[in-house]
């Protein structure tokens, strides 16, 4: 998938900002064409709170305005302000980023909950900027987020059948309003996937897990060949949860050979349920397409509900 290119700009006075598309496309979707616009007031504000510079943008966010920035005393840092779609998604970010104190994911140098903003460590290049191919993407991802997986009772965070039940929502309003860009067995086969692992919840097994794990999201520590995860969602679920994201991308890649393949490899290597795998994937491959569909995202939305089309007759 290639990164959208930066294109709508945010204006006030002399300050002018360029916003990737899909970052634009996004804050129109959900009714936050002011936020847009207040952007370069809120960087300004920042820049002067928390003594940083803030440069240039990075072009291929979709959830979230994302700059390169620089400390007082130089270090690199970047600067995340988060479409404010859901009050809770920010304290949802945050606590997620404390809690893993930079282990498997990012470091958190500072945070405002209230304007979706985060101040984070400088990370290198992603793994989809440095072209590895899949088995070796795959490992990468796993032996990351492995370090981010550990008890977090208590910690507010909402859990993986939260989750689902979110991902339902999600999947029969939005298979409507987009007028059915997959088939009607798809969006069947994804809630029932749902409703399964809303069941199989488990409060003493759930462990802190990322959300949202794929080559986009996991950048190379600098000097280092080690990697971190950044845009995390933050929830208390089933390990499980964390490589059914990874079951849904690289869709076309999915249907060459057994589709179960992919499952039953990252079952084997964590110790873990390849059917909670697999059925996480499934709910996750029609919400993400049509989350992709929905921003217009593509062609990667249509590959995704292409492959759900597909597994839902197997």
């Amino acid at each position: 998938m290639d990164p959208p290119d930066a294109g709508a700009c945010a204006n006030v006075g002399e300050m002018t900002l360029d916003v990737p598309d899909g970052v634009a496309n996004a804050a129109a979707v959900c009714g936050a064409d002011w936020w847009l616009r207040d952007l370069p007031r809120l960087v300004a504000e920042l820049e002067a709170e928390w003594s940083i510079a803030v440069k240039r943008p990075y072009p291929h966010s979709s959830e979230a305005f994302v700059a390169e920035a620089s400390l007082g005393d130089g270090t690199p840092a970047v600067l995340k302000l988060l479409i404010p779609q859901d009050s809770a998604t920010s304290r949802h970010e945050i606590t997620m980023l404390r809690l893993a104190g930079g282990q498997g994911c990012v470091g958190l140098l500072r945070h405002d909950a209230a304007r979706g903003a985060l101040l984070l460590e400088r990370l290198g290049a992603s793994l989809c900027e440095l072209g590895r191919p899949l088995a070796q993407r795959l490992e990468i991802l796993v032996a990351t987020v492995a370090a981010v997986w550990r008890p977090a009772a208590g910690s507010g965070l909402p859990t993986g059948a939260d989750q689902a039940r979110h991902l339902i929502d999600f999947v029969t309003t939005q298979w409507e309003e987009l007028d059915h860009p997959c088939t009607e067995a798809a969006v069947d086969h994804a809630l029932a996937c749902a409703a399964r692992r809303i069941r199989a919840h488990d409060d003493e097994r759930a462990v802190l897990v990322h959300g949202d794990v794929h080559q986009l999201n996991a950048l190379q520590v600098p000097g280092r060949a080690a990697f971190k995860l950044v845009d995390p969602d933050g929830l208390l679920a089933e390990a499980e949860c964390d490589l059914g994201v990874m079951m849904r991308n690289d869709p076309i890649e999915l249907l060459d050979g057994d589709p179960w393949d992919r499952a039953r490899w990252l079952a084997e290597r964590c110790g873990l349920d390849a059917t909670a795998i697999w059925e996480w994937g499934v709910v996750e491959r029609v919400t993400s397409g049509l989350r992709c569909t929905q921003i217009d995202l593509q062609p990667l939305g249509r590959q995704m509900l292409m492959v759900a089309d597909s597994i839902a007759t197997l």
